[in-house]
Formats: C-alpha cells, sequence, structure tokens
C-alpha cells in the first residue's frame, strides 16, 4: 500500500493528501507540505524508505502548477475559543494539556518557576519512559509533536523486558509490550529525556504561552473567574486554573489544605551510565528483583544506560561526602553482573538520591473552576513507568471535555458550563488513574517482598538459604503474573485508544519488532545465543599466572584447549596453566550454533562448573556441557584455576568487569 496518495481535488487552487501517518492537509505551491520519512525504528537507527521520497516527489510535481493560495490558520479552521485557560507548572502535564488546549483554539497561560529545570534536579533526572498510551494521546493532540518525541525517543518496547532474579539474573518473567501496540496500531514504548521531551513541548506551546520565573502561590475563585497570584506579587485572572504544579502542588494545597505525600518505605539511587550491555539488542528493560530491595535498569538510547536502585529504610537519609556509589555496591554486593556493571560504570556525581512519595487519589479533583492534573492529584511510585502517561492521558482528555462545552454552548447560544466541563474531565479519569496507582503500589510490593530461596528473611532459619529451596511465594507469583500480566499489559498500554478523537488507529505501523521476538520470549536460551557480545574468562586470583582475560574464539573450526602446556600442532588457541591438577590436555572450549561448550579430555582430576545459582558440578568426560555467563569454569578440584565467564560489548580492558570475585585482568 503507498503511503502517500492523492484524492480528487478540492478545488482549483489545494489539493487535499493523505498520509497513513497524518492526516488529511491542503497543499499548494506557496505552502507545500513535507512530509516526514516514512521511518522505521530499529533500537538506535532509522532509515528512509525511498519509496515515500518517491511519492513525494510526485505530490510537489502535481501542485507545482497550481494557483496560489494562503496557508491556512487557526482561524480558518476553528474560530478563536473566548476563553482564557490558567495553568500552574509547566512540567509535562502542564505542558501537554496547554498544548491540546491550544490546538482546540483557547488562549492558554502557562506559569512555570524555572522551565530550565526538572522539579530542581535538571538534566540528572534522567528519561521517562513514555508508552503507548500516552504516544497515542500525543498523536492525537499534535501528531507533528508526537513525531518528534518519537523520532527523539529511544524504543525500548520492540525488545524483551521483565523481571530477572537479581541474584542470579534469570529471568522470572518476560513482558510484551508490543503486541498490546502492534494490534492497536499504537507507537511502541519509548524513553526520551525529560529535558528533551519539556523542550519539544515548550517548543510547540509557545514561548508567548509560557511565563517562566513565575510561581503560583495561591488563587481567588469568585465564581466567574478565576485569579492567580504569583510569588513577585503580580496576578492574572482567566476562566479556569489547572494545577499542574506537581506532588507538592500549592493548587492543592490551598483547594484542600495541607496533606502530607505518602512515603513508600523506599529510598531510591538512580544514575545514568555510559555503557552497551552485551545484549542491548534483545533486552529493553529489566527489573531485578530482591527481599526489601530491587533494581530496574533501562536502555536509552546513545550509548548510555539508566537504572533505578530502591531500598527499604526510612525517609531522610544521608549518605557521606562522594559516599553513594560505595554504598550501592555494598547494598546490592552479591547480586548478579547486570547490576554491579551499571553502578560501577556510574560517574559519583550523576548519582542522585531520592526518597519516594505518592498521593493517593481521591475522589474530587477539583472546586469551582479549579482542578488538578497529573501528579499533583495523583502521584504515584514509578514502578509502572505511568506517572507521566497519566499527566498525558490527563491533559489530553480535559482539553477534549472544555471543548465539548464549548460546542455544546455555541450550539445553545448559552456561556460555556466550564464547572460542568471539569466535572466530566474527573468522572472520565478517576477509575483508571486509581488503577494505575494502585497497580504502581502493588508492583512495589511484590518486587520488594521477592524471595528466590526459603529461608531468606526468616531470621534462625536463614541456614536454609544454602540449601537452594525456591520460596513457595516465588512459584505461585509466577503462576499469578503469568496470567494476569498479559491483560494488565493490554488494558494499560491500550487505554482509550480506540476512543481518540482525530488519531488514524494505524498510525504507527511502521514500528516494527524483530522476527525473534516471540522466540525470545518463549526461549531464554534462544535469547541468550542473541547476545552479540565478546565471550571472555576472566581469571578468579593469580595462581593461574594468566593477567589477562582470554577472549573466545566464534569460529567453530578453532576450538581452544586448556593444558598444562602449549599445544602448537593443534588448531585454535592454545592456554597453558603450569598447576598441579592441569593435565598435559585437560579441556576443550567451542563453539556452535551461538553457544559455547566446554568438554573435559578425560582429565584426572576434572573440570567443573559453578553456575549462577551457586551449583558446583563436575563436568562429564568427553561430552560437550553448554556455559553460560556468569559461570566459574574450574580447571581441577582444588579451585587454584578458576575462571569467570563474562560477556562484554566493549574491549575486556575497558569494561568494568569486577563481579564481587577477585579478579587479575
Amino acid at each position: 500500500m503507498a503511503s502517500t496518495v492523492l484524492c480528487n481535488s478540492i478545488n482549483s487552487n489545494s489539493t487535499l493528501v493523505f498520509s497513513r501517518t497524518h492526516f488529511p492537509v491542503l497543499v499548494s505551491k506557496d505552502f507545500p507540505v513535507e512530509f516526514p520519512p516514512y521511518v522505521h525504528f530499529n533500537h538506535h537507527f532509522k532509515t528512509r524508505t525511498s519509496r515515500h521520497q518517491r511519492k513525494l516527489v510526485q505530490v510537489k510535481a502535481q501542485v507545482a502548477e497550481a494557483p496560489t493560495v494562503s496557508p491556512p490558520t487557526l482561524s480558518d479552521v476553528e474560530p478563536r475559543k473566548k476563553l482564557r485557560l490558567l495553568v500552574a507548572g509547566g512540567g509535562i502535564g502542564g505542558l501537554v494539556f496547554a498544548l491540546a488546549a491550544k490546538k482546540k483554539g483557547f488562549e492558554v497561560v502557562v506559569f512555570e518557576k524555572d522551565l530550565s529545570a526538572i522539579r530542581g534536579e535538571g538534566q540528572y533526572r534522567g528519561p521517562i519512559q513514555i508508552q503507548s498510551n500516552a504516544l497515542a494521546a500525543l498523536e492525537a493532540i499534535d501528531l507533528d509533536v508526537a513525531e518528534e518525541v518519537m523520532n527523539t525517543g529511544c524504543i525500548t518496547g520492540d525488545r524483551i523486558n521483565g523481571l530477572v532474579d537479581g541474584i542470579s539474573g534469570n529471568w522470572y518473567v518476560k513482558f510484551d509490550t508490543f503486541t498490546p501496540a502492534a494490534e492497536r496500531g499504537l507507537p511502541v514504548t519509548r524513553v526520551i529525556s525529560r529535558m528533551a521531551l519539556q523542550q519539544i513541548l515548550a517548543r510547540a506551546v509557545g514561548e508567548d504561552i509560557i511565563i517562566n520565573g513565575s510561581n503560583v502561590t495561591k488563587f481567588e475563585d469568585n465564581g466567574d473567574k478565576v485569579t492567580v497570584m504569583l510569588e513577585d506579587g503580580q496576578s492574572y485572572e482567566g476562566d479556569l486554573l489547572v494545577g499542574a504544579d506537581g506532588i507538592w502542588s500549592k493548587v492543592r494545597k490551598n483547594l484542600f489544605g495541607p496533606k502530607e505525600a505518602v512515603y513508600s518505605g523506599y529510598t531510591c539511587y538512580t544514575g545514568i551510565a555510559d555503557f552497551v550491555p552485551a545484549d542491548i539488542e534483545t533486552v529493553g528493560y529489566r527489573v531485578f528483583l530482591g527481599h526489601k530491595q530491587y533494581f530496574v535498569s533501562s536502555d536509552v538510547g546513545a550509548g548510555k544506560m539508566q537504572w533505578y536502585a530502591f531500598h527499604k529504610e526510612a525517609p531522610g537519609g544521608v549518605d557521606s561526602p562522594h559516599g553513594k556509589k560505595e554504598r550501592l555496591l555494598k547494598i546490592f554486593g552479591g547480586w548478579c553482573d547486570n547490576v554491579i556493571d551499571l553502578i560501577v560504570a556510574t560517574d559519583e556525581d550523576a548519582i542522585l538520591r531520592r526518597d519516594i512519595y505518592d498521593r493517593i487519589p481521591i475522589l474530587t479533583w477539583g472546586k469551582g473552576r479549579v482542578t488538578l492534573l497529573g501528579d499533583s492529584v495523583h502521584a504515584m511510585q514509578p514502578n509502572m513507568g505511568q506517572g507521566g502517561c497519566m499527566a498525558i492521558e490527563d491533559g489530553y482528555q480535559l482539553a477534549v471535555e472544555l471543548d465539548k462545552s464549548w460546542k455544546e454552548s455555541s450550539e445553545s447560544g448559552t456561556p460555556i458550563d466550564v464547572v460542568t466541563s471539569l466535572k466530566r474531565y474527573e468522572n472520565a479519569r478517576k477509575l483508571r488513574v486509581a488503577i494505575i496507582h494502585g497497580l504502581a503500589r502493588m508492583a512495589a510490593l511484590m518486587a520488594s517482598t521477592y524471595k528466590p530461596y526459603l529461608g531468606i528473611g526468616l531470621g534462625p532459619l536463614s541456614f536454609l538459604t544454602k540449601f537452594r529451596i525456591p520460596h513457595p511465594g516465588r512459584v505461585g507469583g509466577r503462576v499469578f503474573i503469568d496470567l494476569a500480566m498479559p491483560l494488565m499489559l493490554s488494558w494499560v498500554l491500550g487505554g482509550n485508544s480506540s476512543k481518540l478523537e482525530g488519531r488514524s488507529l494505524s498510525c504507527r505501523l511502521s514500528d516494527k519488532a524483530n522476527d525473534q521476538l516471540r522466540q525470545w520470549f518463549e526461549d531464554d536460551d534462544a535469547l541468550e545465543r542473541a547476545t552479540n557480545g565478546e565471550w571472555c574468562l576472566l581469571p578468579c586470583g593469580n595462581e593461574t599466572g594468566i593477567s589477562q582475560p582470554i577472549c573466545l574464539s566464534r569460529d567453530e573450526s578453532n576450538p581452544c584447549i586448556i593444558g598444562s602446556v602449549v599445544h602448537k600442532d593443534l588448531p585454535g588457541m592454545s592456554i597453558a596453566i603450569s598447576l598441579p591438577q592441569v593435565s598435559e590436555m585437560h579441556a576443550r572450549i567451542s563453539y556452535k550454533d551461538g553457544a559455547f561448550f566446554l568438554t573435559d579430555l578425560r582429565s584426572e582430576h576434572g573440570t567443573w562448573i559453578t553456575d549462577i545459582e551457586e551449583r558446583r558440578y563436575r563436568i562429564p568426560q568427553n561430552f560437550p556441557t553448554q556455559f553460560h555467563p556468569s559461570d566459574v569454569i574450574e580447571i581441577g578440584s582444588d579451585k587454584k584455576a578458576r575462571f569467570r565467564v563474562k560477556v562484554l560489548r566493549t574491549s575486556p580492558k575497558d569494561a568494568a568487569v569486577d563481579s564481587g570475585i577477585p579478579q587479575t585482568v
């Protein structure tokens, strides 16, 4: 199907053009429409399809001879609506609503304390996840803005996402965030820098609408108008006020009185590292589970990873100077390489600490001509990645309800009923927000109470942990998640996409997933084999006489032979280890079909593997045994010649390889 098709001319001066990703628009020789390229995303790069470009040339050629026509303006499409909307807060929610209201023809004024910062943390707050439901709402508000957000962001929804055991790194359950989007023709989940997102929205709203350096401290609602008072003593009058000023909202405090936010029980460290995991092409984000702590990592593009480390403790804690990284390595000591590597690779100055709070959604979001939006009314924990998404949905819905009231007033000839429109907005949003808020809390509870083995947290019975008996809750929880998660994700990510006004249901058909995605969901081994990194053996200790990592070859005809002497007459690589328990020709490492195998060559003292579950076993002689990342290979039984298996995306000499085992690299 062609990306762009021409319809019959509307008149002699203009032509109507349709696009798979755009609404019909008028084009003329003096007002040409430059369609964005039909973009296909594949993690970190994009390609342009020449077919779209050829069709664009055809469109331009057909309109080149058309008579001149003035470009359409807002007044040509819809008359300016004489209603002034005041917005307290120029964060994501406030700017999205301002943009939606502006597109509907309303006059908007946004008051923002500091547009260069994101809630006081500036550029170091890091990226935000914009999921399919929020991206669809952005498309319905302004397709060009949605395209810019999606082009700037990094797709994570087209890869494997899910929960893993924090200590072993084994997958607990995988999430399919691609299918719910693809089935509905929605954009696939992305992450984008908060600063970049705010700047895109601010440009679209316009600097003439945003009053930067203004802080709303209080307001007065006299029934017909609302007047806001700023910190500097200035005041502004409008027809309604929207409080989008965050979890510590002054508008909320003026509406309902002081009420403290609820502490979640967890402090959160967050950082961004210049680090590319070996499985970057296959894994988007992971939640690592542990008892009273959990860790989240996500690809954010441009060779960077963002992470969050949650730890159960009292609020108000303070770290010693330059002590955040050191404390994190103690808290998560013994966890898998995926966690430790990210912490090690993060600069101390790039680590932030904050206590996590939320607010229980209330039944009434506003009074009179004043209402709330986003975190000011339903701040939620970040475990679902839906805090910003809910604010975007709020902004869209509020603008729609105000527009409906305006149309009703125009048809009836009566003044617009602002109060009723705000009530309809509340009723449309309350149930969905409350459910997702509850899911975010439940996710935190499930993540932090996870116990991989029986004995953890049992005090005197903690010795049971060494027997590695699976905890009943781990088994039962996995069954529940496997059944409930697809339904929950479908509802959350699908949102009300079928009811969004002015959005094509097939806007994002250009988002693709790897052909192997379904196989990766079902087969952990296939997912591991797809890892595109350099497999290395890292010496544990210095008794082997080997001080550098041993990089394994993916050439099936060149195996690696390990023994007490160098075997120059054999193909491949030969490694000599001069220790008493190492036989002259002890073991062979070979590669086949994307995996590495270890074979014991009838050695006297055997070849051993300790896996990520800390199970140590002797491999059979002359039988290839597959090994995996984080396994420890032992040549002999005396534990003197030990090597840790590690898959590195970068050079092993430059990578952070400290995994809790002493190494000489």
